[in-house]
C-alpha cells in the first residue's frame, strides 16, 4: 500500500479531510498519513482506540514513535494520559491498551537500527520545556538525521527560523497560516528538502509537534 508514497512531493492531511480506516483489531482505527507497505509498514498514522480496546503483544523491529493526542494509552502497567511522547527503539516488544479511549499519533519503522533507549517525556510538565525568544521549546529527541520537538508559538511567529534539511509538523493546538491557508488542530504537513513555505502561528498562537532533517533518502517519484 501507498499513501503520500513520493517524498520529493509535499503533503498535506487536513483534520477535516481525515479518512478513517479499521485496522485488524476490533475497535481501533486509523487515519494513514503516510504509508509504504501493508499491515508492516513505514508509516505515519492517527490511530484511535475506543473504550476498552487493545491489541495482542507484538514486536517493533523497526521501532515505534507515539504522541498521545488525548485520553490515556497503556503499556501493560504504565499509563500515559495525553502529552506523553514515547520512542520504543527497535526491537522492543509491547501490549498496548486504553481503557477510556485514547487518540495517539504514531510513526512506525522509522528508526535507525542502532536506536537502542526507551524515551518517554510528559510534555506536560513545565520542566520539559525551553525559553527560545518568543518561543518555547520541548525537545524530544535528537539524533544524526533527525531532531524532534514540540514549539509553543505566539500569534504570528514563524515556523522556521533557519534553513531546514525537511520537516514534518502536527497542529497540536491553535491554527498555522500558510499559502493563503489555515490548518487547524490535527493537521499534518510533511515538507521535503528544499521546500520551505512561509508558515506561521495563527492569531492565537499555535503548538505544533515538528521533526526534521528525516526525509533526505527516501524515495521519489512512487
Amino acid at each position: 500500500m501507498l499513501v503520500n508514497a513520493d517524498f520529493s512531493r509535499s503533503a498535506i492531511v487536513a483534520s477535516h479531510s481525515y479518512q478513517w480506516v479499521a485496522s485488524p483489531q476490533g475497535g481501533i482505527e486509523r487515519v494513514m498519513l503516510d504509508r509504504l507497505g501493508g499491515e508492516t509498514a513505514r508509516a505515519t498514522s492517527i490511530v484511535r482506540y475506543a473504550p476498552e480496546t487493545s491489541f495482542p503483544s507484538h514486536p517493533h523491529p523497526g521501532g515505534e514513535e507515539i504522541l498521545v493526542l488525548s485520553g490515556t494509552l497503556s503499556e501493560e502497567d504504565q499509563h500515559y494520559p495525553a502529552g506523553w511522547y514515547l520512542r520504543n527503539p527497535p526491537g522492543s516488544s509491547h501490549q498496548p491498551s486504553s481503557h477510556e479511549g485514547a487518540l495517539i499519533f504514531v510513526k512506525l519503522w522509522q528508526m535507525k537500527p542502532d536506536e537502542k533507549d526507551p524515551v518517554r517525556i510528559d510534555t506536560n510538565d513545565p520542566r520539559a520545556w525551553q525559553q527560545q525568544d518568543s518561543r518555547e521549546i520541548c525537545p524530544l529527541f535528537s539524533g544524526e538525521d533527525e531532531q524532534v520537538c514540540l514549539l509553543r508559538l505566539q500569534p504570528g511567529d514563524p515556523l522556521f527560523t533557519q534553513s531546514i534539511d525537511s520537516a514534518e509538523l502536527l497542529v497540536l493546538s491553535g491554527h498555522i497560516e500558510t499559502v493563503g491557508q489555515a490548518f487547524e488542530r490535527g493537521s499534518w504537513i510533511r515538507l521535503p528538502p528544499g521546500a520551505y513555505p512561509d508558515i506561521t502561528a495563527g492569531s492565537q498562537g499555535a503548538t505544533v509537534y515538528l521533526k526534521t532533517g528525516h526525509l533526505l533518502n527516501m524515495p521519489v517519484g512512487i
